[in-house]
């Protein structure tokens, strides 16, 4: 199985900007590795030289994603979890991205989301220290809960609801968080944070209750059937590419300047939730109907990230408008999934 060419292109893209950064014949471990995002670092890491150990339990993310690095010397595969994995080699960065993501999957394994936050970003800081290992976490928009200042500062502590049926998701990543700037406090261990925001792009699931809502309506508008909108469509989100997410993420973990720091990597470019129905009915030149649906409980009413920080800090910022996003994901579903 080779990678195909439209996520080749987009991996060449991502290492001009990434490629003096230092992770030539480093040995790199990504938690989650399987998932969207990981996947995505896997690839991005074995084209830089990186020595890279994909570890995942594959409970939400497919092998599919991963089979083409097999072949590659410097690539390994470790199916198991991230509460429990041991291991003997010296790391000099970790990503831990292990994680449910996805709302309606999460709130159905409520346990399973909050023991990897918590017992799986303890296993892994441990890990992480007896490496001194770079570690970076990928936390999310959700610790923001329904927030009350947009677009939203790092500085803000969030609005959420610590008992309701999302809370093991936001409450396990802000438990995270916390864990991993007490072993930076208390063991000098080089940690750095990324809230990132509903990241998209080639590769992102579509299927069951992993589909999040850029494949979701993707994929009925590719196949002409009913678009279906939670609530009135009037709620906003502000989505990445995922070539934009991978760039600010690896720039984080490189840069000397981030030690210690907690950053929004995401797209300022707010958009209702039905505007992105119909721009997608219109790319894809479909005939869907859109139709709504009762709005899941605790659903944030407006998502959008202040970007200050890390454009200050890094030099970063997004370079791939909704639009362009929008139909790259398209050619690639029409493509991959037709």
């Amino acid at each position: 199985m080779m990678i195909d060419e439209i996520i080749a292109e987009e991996i060449a893209t991502i290492k001009m900007n990434i490629e003096k950064n230092g992770l030539k014949e480093k040995r790199v471990l990504v938690t989650g590795g399987s998932g969207f995002i990981g996947s995505w670092l896997c690839d991005v890491l074995i084209s830089l030289n990186s020595e890279v150990t994909c570890l995942d339990n594959l409970s939400t993310a497919k092998r599919d994603n991963v089979n083409h690095l097999l072949k590659e010397k410097l690539f390994k595969f470790i199916n198991e979890d991230a509460c429990t994995f041991k291991s003997d080699t010296k790391y000099d960065f970790i990503l831990h991205l292990a994680s449910h993501a996805s709302p309606e999957e999460y709130i159905k394994r409520p346990i399973e989301t909050l023991r990897t936050s918590s017992l799986g970003s303890h296993n892994i800081l441990e890990l992480a220290r007896k490496s001194d290992a770079t570690t970076l976490f990928t936390s999310t928009s959700e610790v923001y809960g329904d927030a009350d200042i947009i677009p939203t500062p790092e500085s803000y502590f969030g609005k959420v609801d610590p008992v309701g049926s999302r809370s093991c998701y936001y409450e396990g990543k802000r438990f995270a968080e916390a864990l991993f700037l007490a072993y930076h406090r208390e063991y000098k261990l080089d940690v750095r944070i990324a809230r990132v925001f509903n990241s998209y792009g080639p590769r992102i699931r579509s299927d069951g209750s992993y589909a999040r809502v850029v494949p979701r309506f993707i994929t009925q508008a590719l196949a002409n059937q009913p678009i279906t909108v939670y609530g009135d469509g009037m709620q906003t989100r502000s989505f990445c590419y995922i070539s934009d997410t991978i760039i600010g993420l690896l720039l984080l973990l490189t840069n000397g300047k981030a030690r210690g720091e907690v950053v929004n990597i995401g797209n300022p470019e707010e958009i209702t939730i039905l505007e992105l129905a119909q721009k997608i009915k219109q790319f894809t030149q479909s005939v869907s109907s859109i139709t709504f649906r009762s709005l899941p409980k605790d659903d944030p009413r407006r998502r959008c990230p202040d970007i200050r920080k890390i454009e200050k800090l890094l030099k970063w910022k997004p370079k791939i408008s909704l639009d362009r996003g929008l139909k790259k994901t398209i050619g690639w579903f029409f493509t991959n999934h037709l």
